[in-house]
């Protein structure tokens, strides 16, 4: 992203007892900007304020984020960036400042457990290096060891900057070096916990958030699996066993699961820009190196990391909090944004059927990265060649159409895109890979799925969709107008919890041995979504959502004979009238001058001029 690398650590402290009920997004961000070479805040959602002090370029810490000055180290204009903010919290993230003496010196933190990772910077001089203490760099004595954060240098002997002493759950010893403790240089410490079954994070105070491991690397493409029990946005990478790079990846910028090439590494040994390389495959219970390059699997070597857990926010207080709708006319100008909304999932097409051949739902999400495009009227693989020419998601809010207009920003062209954001009991994305045999897949929506829609990225073979009110024995098909259909094997005649979903081995639609997979789940969340199934016959028939003010986005899916998926949504018009709607299993363009829905102020109603039958639906308010 651009030409220039800021890292900047920032905390400050939570007093809750060991971090108990916040969730990750209380205490960590990633937040992406472009420099306006002009005094600005920045609004990442972790309150800062009351902590730290101006530090120059007019940087200082708010209640919403910190704002900085018009510096060019920070805010030059014009250069992409990325912030990563790490709120001070028990069992999450500590940082300490202290005078070096000289001596071996024990340091006290108020991390509230043993340490998985600490940064030493010195800041009053400046040859002083960027030691680290990780709790991985040795089986059973990581304090002899050290490695060095702006260096590709492997371990090495780490006595001197330790002091051979273990850290504890309040202290850790510096030694007389000049990297950790020369008398009267200044110091700061950024010290990082790992959970292990402790962690005191999320809903129920239950959740661990932050991991510092290892891995063995096999040197081969199916590199290994790190089983963290949850689902990772930020990864800090090194081998520890040679002369390699520190990676840092995010979601934010692009950590795509089963996507070669693809992960947007950030180096913080050296000021180069960020580059696409290598596969991490990010899993709802992990991740899984998926490249055989020596600097992240170079067989029996050993590679240190730190993982921070992906946010859920829970629950959302509005729909417009996790949806949003943007009808949009094209005006040909490049890397035009679309949509006010963080992007977990985004469904786009053109309405008018100005590009031959592109013309159907394109379908892209956080997990799987910009690059990859499913389309919803085929049963065609992910192709994976769109990212930055035409499309791009590396931002806030929203999506960017990328330097080339054609597809996505044509002049006089007429588009929709719909744009979900995760959230429990909402809606959530799973990336996975087949087995061939019977299995469960973990998610994260929090309660039982009761639509969910599952596409082979690899192989050309139909999207498959369960439905609650059709039951597990049942499915139909997302790319197609045909009736629901009969099959043990797709669900495995078992029905999904709140905590997985069951796969059988029905051809290859679901379950294709050693195949990556993409499952989008959703759910009834009152006052905010429906998920549901009517029975529609004569002059209307009301569908009530439990809703306040009306539906703004309906899909209708007759399953009981052949029937196309249609879509409507309020901005483009849900009105007493003719509503038009858009197919999400063909590419035909528009309908405009059709009567099927009208306005409910509790959800949509049915009108008599739609062919009688029985229908699964989807709305949102």
């Amino acid at each position: 992203m651009g030409n220039s690398f800021d890292q900047v650590f920032r905390g400050t402290a939570l007093t809750a007892a060991g971090g108990a009920g916040l969730d990750v997004a209380d205490v960590f961000s990633t937040f992406l900007y472009t420099g306006n070479g002009t005094a600005r805040s920045i609004t990442n959602g972790i309150d800062l304020a009351g902590e730290g002090y101006p530090v120059g370029n007019g940087t200082r810490f708010d209640s919403t984020g910190f704002s900085i000055g018009p510096g060019g180290a920070i805010n030059g204009a014009n250069v992409t960036r990325a912030s990563w903010t790490f709120r001070k919290a028990p069992k999450f993230f500590d940082i300490v400042t202290y005078t070096g003496d000289g001596n071996a010196t024990l340091i006290n933190h108020n991390l509230g457990s043993v340490p998985g990772m600490i940064i030493v910077k010195c800041t009053s001089e400046a040859g002083p290096s960027w030691p680290v203490f990780h709790r991985a760099l040795d089986g059973s004595a990581a304090e002899d060891y050290v490695i060095h954060l702006r260096t590709t240098a492997a371990r090495a002997d780490g006595g001197n900057h330790w002091y051979n002493f273990a850290p504890t759950a309040t202290q850790f010893k510096v030694g007389p070096i000049n990297d950790t403790n020369t008398d009267g240089y200044t110091y700061v410490a950024y010290i990082f916990a790992h959970n292990n079954n402790d962690g005191e994070f999320g809903p129920d105070a239950d959740q661990d958030i932050i991991s510092c491991g290892s891995y063995t690397g096999n040197g081969s493409g199916t590199g290994p699996v790190i089983n963290l029990g949850w689902e990772p946005q930020w990864l800090l990478v090194k081998d520890s066993s040679a002369s390699n790079d520190w990676f840092i990846w995010d979601v934010m910028r692009g950590l795509p699961s089963g996507v070669a090439n693809s992960s947007a590494s950030l180096n913080p040994n050296k000021n180069d820009a960020e580059q696409l390389e290598y596969g991490t495959d990010l899993q709802g219970t992990g991740f899984q190196i998926k490249d055989n390059n020596a600097a992240i699997n170079t067989n029996n070597n050993k590679y240190i990391y730190m993982a921070i857990r992906a946010p859920m926010i829970t629950p959302p207080a509005a729909a417009t909090d996790v949806f949003d709708i943007t009808a949009y006319t094209g005006n040909g100008a490049t890397n035009r944004s679309i949509g006010g909304l963080l992007i977990d999932m985004n469904m786009l097409r053109t309405r008018d059927g100005n590009h031959s051949g592109n013309d159907d739902f394109h379908l892209w999400d956080r997990l799987r990265g910009p690059a990859p495009a499913l389309h919803t009227s085929t049963n065609g693989a992910e192709e994976t060649d769109w990212s930055g020419t035409y499309y791009n998601i590396d931002q806030m809010t929203g999506w960017r159409n990328g330097s080339d207009a054609t597809y996505f920003n044509n002049n006089t062209g007429t588009y929709i895109s719909y744009i979900w954001k995760r959230a429990k009991g909402y809606m959530d994305c799973v990336a996975y890979t087949g087995t061939g045999a019977n299995r469960t897949v973990a998610h994260s929506l929090g309660v039982v799925p009761e639509m969910m829609w599952i596409k082979n990225r690899e192989t050309a073979i139909a999207w498959a969709v369960y439905h609650k009110d059709l039951g597990n024995a049942k499915a139909l098909f997302l790319n197609d107008d045909q009736a629901e259909f009969s099959n043990t094997s797709i669900w495995n005649s078992t029905t999904p919890t709140d905590t997985n979903f069951t796969l059988g081995t029905y051809g290859n639609a679901v379950n294709q041995s050693s195949k990556d997979f993409i499952a989008y789940l959703f759910a009834t969340l009152d006052g905010i979504s429906k998920v549901g199934s009517v029975s529609h016959s004569g002059s209307s028939t009301d569908v009530n959502c439990g809703f306040s003010n009306g539906a703004r986005f309906v899909m209708l899916k007759r399953n009981d004979g052949q029937a196309s998926w249609y879509v409507w949504d309020s901005v483009r018009g849900i009105i007493a009238g003719n509503d038009p709607y858009v197919i999400i299993d063909t590419d035909a363009v528009e309908t405009t001058n059709t009567d099927f829905i009208d306005p409910l102020s509790s959800g949509f109603q049915i009108s008599g001029d739609f062919t009688d039958g029985d229908y699964i639906f989807y709305a949102i308010a």
